[in-house]
């Protein structure tokens, strides 16, 4: 059977954590791929820890439940490394893409990432920059394509420009292609030692 690469997203509410978890679900459709991408919410209320998640397999998808053990977990708000374990479950070859601007040890030592692979991206000051506000969802999908190599950047980028323009004005859809781009060239890889 081939494998389902099963990723779980760790944000607070209003980071949009749901936004990106379908986000990637939907461009790995367009590249010819089965995916499903849904929310988990705890309180619903800005600012509550939520999860998201995303499927992505070359073959249908028959599971329908959250994701308990995960190949990789994007943490959002590195705020969640203190107040959630989010590596639980994380498979011993997974990677955990952070959100921060800290040193890579600190950020394995407050993840209890073990010997994991670790990225790191700094995709708040990226969406400050970028995008004017900080939702680091969009920077993030970059991070993960660079660091996982699931699918193609470019079809990420074509995805979602189209979605976004049906939406959004022209200056707004460029800004958040930019911030994907940037996270993408800008993600720092490193290897965890317990």
């Amino acid at each position: 059977m081939e494998k389902i690469t099963e990723i779980r997203w760790h944000a607070r509410g209003g980071q949009g954590a749901k936004t990106a978890a379908t986000l990637l679900a939907e461009a790995a459709i367009h590249e010819g791929k089965y995916s499903q991408g849904f929310p988990e919410y705890g309180p619903e209320r800005m600012g509550a820890p939520m999860r998201g998640y995303t499927r992505i397999a070359g073959v249908p998808i028959r599971r329908h439940c959250s994701i308990e053990e995960p190949d990789v977990v994007v943490v959002l708000d590195e705020t969640l490394l203190e107040s959630e374990n989010v590596c639980d479950g994380l498979s011993d070859d997974g990677c955990i893409i952070v959100n921060s601007k800290r040193s890579p040890e600190d950020v394995c030592k407050a993840a209890s990432a073990g010997e994991r692979d670790v990225w790191i991206v700094d995709a708040t000051g990226i969406s400050l920059k970028e995008l004017k506000r900080d939702i680091p969802n969009t920077p993030m999908i970059g991070a993960l394509v660079k660091a996982t190599g699931i699918m193609k950047l470019e079809t990420v980028l074509a995805d979602m420009e189209k979605k976004f323009s049906k939406k959004f004005k022209k200056n707004i859809v460029d800004s958040n292609l930019v911030a994907v781009k940037r996270a993408y060239e800008e993600v720092v890889h490193s290897k965890c030692q317990s």
